[in-house]
């Protein structure tokens, strides 16, 4: 048997992802380490973060602000 569609649960293991919109708790208030993160990057950018931003929200805007900075790759 194939491991190679096994999920590793690794960052950048295209199985592990799962599309925000898909997430359970995507409705729940960002994590503390997403707001962390989402504001270092969008002082970065020169944006402006809600503070009530939900975790599915953050991952859409990181993944984006990662995108427009060039951090996180």
């Amino acid at each position: 048997m194939s491991e190679s569609n096994a999920n590793t649960g690794q960052a950048g293991d295209p199985t592990a992802e799962k599309d925000p919109s898909d997430w359970v708790t995507g409705d729940e208030p960002a994590t503390g380490a997403q707001k962390s993160y989402l504001g270092t990057l969008a002082r970065q950018a020169g944006e402006d973060v809600p503070e009530d931003i939900t975790k599915a929200d953050a991952s859409r805007k990181i993944d984006e602000l990662q995108e427009e900075t060039g951090r996180g790759q």
